[in-house]
Order: structure tokens, then C-alpha cells, then sequence
């Protein structure tokens, strides 16, 4: 099992400077985790142990609303250093204002990650802030461009009418798809490839714990329909969920884990059309899932501090299904 020791790293050696504030990042702990198979006590066997997520340094993109704003806040709440990226800088400055409030800290970097050169302006700014590397990439920046085949905008053609699905299909244009893939798929790429020597360097921070991508794909990457009329959102997810698969095997020699996590509907720009004040999204109505909601901050969080934490270090080119049960109820690709 995993036996965690703590101790208490000086302030000078965990703090920095926000972008846009002034404050003092709280002293985070450094831990050992110590192999332990086979003769875990109660105590190693805390959730506190097991999910703690206060060792890392973390980037996540598109971390100002929607999914990406719960991962940051998990994260932070946890103690975590989260650096944040997002093309909006107004986004940015309100998810810090409103949610730098620790134990962990919020960096905003404004970035596009769909871009080669920004990806690796962004690097070089991480690797002058971090030199001793970082332990987490979350890739979770994504866009939806069907506007014009969308089911509930344009309505849904007679699916036994062969010339009505061709006409209402084709509705859907090239640049659509071309800025679909590049920020869904290309994204991810370019993060990942470029940041892979700054996670390997951050592995050897915390013993026993190995650095890890984290991509944030989604069941309509898995689901056999055409997701509501979006073909190019679908099949930039599945892209991405086996682009996961891929970077999880090249990387495997360098002991920097990749894994995905493909969510079902939860409230953010992409599913409710806006955010309020606070960088959030509302979705309260029912669902037809077996457990009848969309998904809540809470169910995000939880999924990805297990992946995070020491208690998930055992994890690798693993999809994690966070969705209320909908992939039961439609019919799904095998795994």
C-alpha cells in the first residue's frame, strides 16, 4: 500500500507571485510514499492519505469555467498550486478573484493551447516559474462548432429519409470541423508532447509518486450516435480519447502516466450556452440517466482527485466514464 510521510517545506521555497495578486501562497507539504503491499494500516488507508493532492503543481487548460474551473477548485481546495490557462483574460482575472481562497493557490497564464507557438511560449514562462518541473497536466480546453446540425437548434431531419439526413448534414462546414479537431485533438497534442519533459522532471519531486496527463475527452467520443447532430464535437473526442491511449504508451518509458476522464453532461458554457458572474453555469433540470441529474461539481472533483492523488498513482491509459449511467442507456463502442 501507500504510506505517506509529510513535513513542512520552508515558505521561500513554495511561494511565488501571482500574476495578478499580491497573494502569499500558504507553505504546502512535501511527502514520501512509501510502498507498503500487502501490510496497510487503518491510517494508510485515509482518504486524507489517499487523495491528498498538496505535493502538486499542476496546469490546467481552460481552467476558468465550466469542468476546468471544478478541476481547479478540487484541486485548490486540496492545497494544490494550479496554474490556470484560458484565451479570455477577463475569465482568468474573475475565477482568481473568486477562487484563490486555498489552501492551494490560482496562477492565471492567458494562453491559446490550440496554437504550437503560444504552447510553447507557455512552456518556457512554466519552465522559468517551475524549474524543479510539474507533477499534473490537465488538457481540458475544448470547443463545440455543429451550430448549424445541431439537434436542438436546427432540429432533428427523418432519420429514415435518406436525402433529408444527407441535406441537413451537410449544413456542417469545413472550418467547423478543421477548429473542432484543433483545439479538441491538436490541443492536446502539442501540450502534451511539449510539456513532457517539465512532468518528467516534476516525477522525481515526491517519491513513489510519477507525473501524469490528465485528458478531459467525453462520452460522445464513446457513444455510437451523432451526439445531438455534432459529428465533428463526437469524433474530436473519440480522437482524443485514443490519442490519450497512444500518448499513455509513448510516455510510458518516461514514467509520466496519461489518463482521460470523458464525462457525461455537466453544467458549463459548452452544455448551458453561458455563465453567470462567477464563471459558473447552471443546469438544474432532470435528466433521462439512471441517476436522473447532470453531473455536479462534487462527481468532477471526486474523479479527478483519485486520479491526482498518491491513491491513484496505480492508474495509467485508464478512461474513467464520470456520466450518471448514460453510456448504459445508448449505444457505445466497445472499450
Amino acid at each position: 500500500m501507500l504510506r505517506l510521510f509529510s513535513k513542512t517545506l520552508p515558505t521561500a521555497t513554495r511561494s511565488i507571485t501571482p500574476l495578478s495578486s499580491t497573494k502569499q501562497f500558504i507553505p504546502r507539504t512535501s511527502y514520501q510514499i512509501v510502498r507498503n503491499m500487502g501490510k496497510a494500516s487503518n491510517e494508510d488507508l485515509k482518504g486524507s492519505r489517499l487523495f491528498d493532492v498538496s505535493h502538486i503543481t499542476a496546469l490546467v487548460t481552460g481552467g476558468g469555467t465550466g469542468i476546468g474551473l471544478m478541476i481547479t477548485q478540487a484541486l485548490v481546495a486540496n492545497g494544490a498550486k494550479v496554474y490556470i490557462t484560458s484565451r479570455r483574460d477577463e475569465v482568468l482575472k474573475k475565477t482568481e478573484e473568486v477562487y484563490n481562497t486555498g489552501p492551494g493557490q490560482i496562477i492565471p497564464i492567458q494562453a491559446d493551447v490550440s496554437e504550437k507557438d503560444d504552447v510553447k511560449r507557455l512552456y518556457d514562462e512554466m519552465c522559468q516559474k517551475e524549474p524543479k518541473g510539474i507533477q499534473l497536466l490537465i488538457n481540458n480546453a475544448g470547443i463545440a462548432r455543429d451550430e448549424n446540425t445541431k439537434f436542438s437548434s436546427n432540429g432533428q431531419p427523418n432519420m429514415e429519409d435518406a436525402q433529408a439526413i444527407s441535406d441537413h448534414f451537410l449544413k456542417s462546414q469545413p472550418e467547423q470541423w478543421a477548429d473542432t479537431m484543433k483545439t479538441n485533438v491538436g490541443s492536446i497534442y502539442w501540450m502534451s508532447m511539449t510539456f513532457l519533459p517539465l512532468l518528467a522532471k516534476g516525477g522525481s519531486v515526491t517519491p513513489g509518486y510519477s507525473s501524469q496527463v490528465i485528458n478531459v475527452s467525453s462520452i460522445s467520443g464513446y457513444m455510437k450516435g451523432s451526439s445531438n447532430g455534432q459529428f465533428a464535437y463526437a469524433s474530436s473526442k473519440a480522437a482524443a480519447t485514443h490519442l490519450s491511449r497512444m500518448l499513455a504508451t509513448t510516455f510510458m518509458g518516461t514514467k509520466v502516466r496519461v489518463n482521460t476522464i470523458a464525462p457525461g453532461v455537466f453544467p458549463s458554457e459548452m452544455t448551458t450556452g453561458s455563465s453567470d458572474e462567477d464563471n459558473k453555469s447552471r443546469m438544474d433540470s432532470e435528466m433521462s440517466n439512471p441517476a436522473g441529474r447532470p453531473g455536479a461539481d462534487t462527481d468532477m472533483a471526486a474523479t479527478v482527485l483519485m486520479l491526482a492523488g498518491p491513491g491513484g498513482v496505480f492508474y495509467n491509459e485508464q478512461v474513467l466514464y464520470p456520466d450518471g449511467g448514460s453510456t448504459l442507456q445508448q449505444p457505445a463502442a466497445r472499450a
